[in-house]
């Protein structure tokens, strides 16, 4: 279980309508359930559900209040662990609703996204690992269409966990 929250952090001017800021909060609250398999248990599926919660921005555009519906997300994952240190997965997730609401006027702009994509991650000890992921968006109804990759590097703290 996780609960990610996001600040409405960045500059946000009411007057504008690109903006780095949002001017509201969003949580993303998610439970998930993984399960190891094979010789070893070196093979492993998991799956998550999900969904971001928006606050109102009241001053969008200045004076009109922007309201989002939830979005609800499902997401799953085959990983291999080739050994303690390095493994792969292939990814799927899909993200549906959160339409707009602008002043109390329905937009019919409620999302659809699907994305595939696989990851390669090396732990060359217990407090960083490096990243590449890549990701395809195949179904994109008022969402991004994008195919990215990413190089990624995480420090954790605490004890050794291996």
């Amino acid at each position: 279980m996780s609960l990610t929250v996001t600040v409405p952090t960045g500059e946000y001017n009411a007057d504008k309508v690109l903006n780095l800021g949002t001017h509201r909060w969003s949580f993303k609250p998610e439970i998930g359930v993984a399960y190891p398999f094979g010789v070893d248990q070196k093979w492993e599926v998991d799956g998550y559900a999900n969904a971001f919660f928006f606050t109102d921005n009241t001053a969008y555009h200045g004076v009109e209040v922007l309201r989002q519906e939830p979005l609800l997300g499902v997401e799953g994952h085959l990983s291999y662990s080739a050994t303690q240190s390095v493994w792969a997965s292939l990814d799927t997730r899909y993200a549906f609703r959160g339409e707009t609401v602008l002043d109390g006027l329905a937009q019919n702009n409620s999302q659809q996204d699907l994305i595939v994509g696989a990851e390669v991650h090396w732990l060359p000890d217990s407090h960083n690992s490096l990243g590449l992921v890549f990701a395809k968006a195949l179904v994109h109804r008022n969402a991004p269409d994008y195919t990215g990759v990413v190089a990624k590097y995480a420090y954790s703290w605490g004890k050794d966990s291996r």
